[in-house]
């Protein structure tokens, strides 16, 4: 145990890097270099670690309205340095901000051209080898939806990590249900027309609601473990997180709302994007799926129903790690669970 004055001069020293060194958080990014830039794509190459890179490059695939740096929380804390710091040539595609110009991009445009591009040139960069995603959240339905339809991509394996399927498993909005299908689904049509997608202001309301209790104990729990510097690092972490949400593009929200959330297509193991159906039964490479103990965006029954949905693909491994939406992924406790679940799959992958 740690004595009281041990304690005492812990939560002073982080009250001081909190009030006078601008906090506690090490948010510095991983260095990285751009290797590739499109419309909606930066593609980076991560350049720095103590272990000398080799093997497979594995690529991360970040949701849309949430900023890449999901993968790079901070340091201690960040799946890239565990990733680079592993050996492992890791690679990141950001789509940047959207601008209210973008309001015409569907989800097409991400599965026809982004990620597409994004997993040849990382190949290519790599020396033409087979590409590794892990994906987050709507991530990792675009990263199985483009494995789907373009089966020719060199993709090797993809992990998806707190990905629902069926959104009819997810208790939050279930409340709005009853109100949408009575308006014929118009209920947001003219809000996310007005404005050309959901704004990034709105994006970030919606996600701190969803763990709006936490948000209410915050100052408490701070209070509570101001001697914790790797908990207060974490919570300024989240924070910065939270406040460089993005806008989605309208087009796209609007295919996410009627078709996912609407008709719950996704549940059924197809998508159709105006006439081209594409479906789950044709992603033909092993997956990793892993859900959140604790997820209200997208819980365990929500992300499991995928794994009924890969009929083809090799081999499915299905795990649960702690933590909340952002928390399964980059928590302080995925460094035990998920990470070392990942570390393993991919390991498989590169031994077998």
């Amino acid at each position: 145990m740690v004595s009281p004055p041990a304690r005492l001069a812990a939560a002073a020293a982080n009250v001081v890097g909190k009030v006078f060194q601008g906090g506690v958080a090490d948010l510095r990014p991983m260095p990285r270099v751009l290797i590739d830039q499109g419309p909606n794509r930066s593609v980076y190459r991560m350049t720095h670690g103590s272990a000398q890179a080799s093997g497979p490059p594995v690529l991360l695939v970040p949701p849309l309205a949430a900023p890449a740096l999901c993968f790079d929380l901070r340091r201690g804390c960040s799946l890239i340095e565990h990733l680079v710091e592993g050996g492992r040539p890791t690679y990141l595609v950001d789509y940047g901000m959207v601008a209210f110009s973008d309001r015409r991009l569907g989800i097409e445009h991400w599965i026809d051209e982004v990620l597409p591009r994004a997993i040849r040139k990382v190949s290519e960069d790599a020396g033409g080898q087979g590409v590794h995603l892990v994906s987050w959240s709507l991530g990792g339905i675009f990263s199985m939806l483009v494995s789907a339809d373009q089966p020719n991509l060199p993709i090797e394996s993809i992990a998806a990590i707190g990905s629902p399927v069926d959104f009819t498993a997810i208790p939050i909005i279930a409340p709005f249900r009853p109100l949408v299908d009575l308006t014929g689904g118009y209920l947001l049509t003219p809000v996310y027309r007005a404005f050309g997608g959901a704004p990034s202001y709105l994006v970030t309301r919606v996600f701190r609601a969803t763990g709006i209790s936490k948000e209410i104990t915050k100052p408490l729990a701070i209070l509570k473990n101001l001697d914790d510097r790797d908990y207060l690092a974490q919570i300024e972490a989240v924070d910065h997180f939270m406040d460089n949400m993005y806008a989605y593009p309208g087009r796209t929200f609007g295919q996410l709302y009627h078709r996912l959330f609407r008709t719950n297509d996704l549940a059924e193991g197809t998508v159709d994007l105006n006439g081209r159906k594409i479906s789950l039964a044709d992603v033909k490479v092993p997956m990793l799926v892993v859900a959140g103990e604790n997820d209200t965006i997208a819980p365990q029954a929500s992300v499991e129903r995928v794994v009924q949905l890969l009929e083809n693909a090799p081999e499915v491994q299905f795990r649960t790690a702690p933590g909340g939406h952002l928390g399964v992924l980059t928590g302080r406790r995925a460094r035990g669970t998920t990470w070392r679940y990942l570390d393993e799959f991919l390991d498989e992958r590169i031994s077998g």
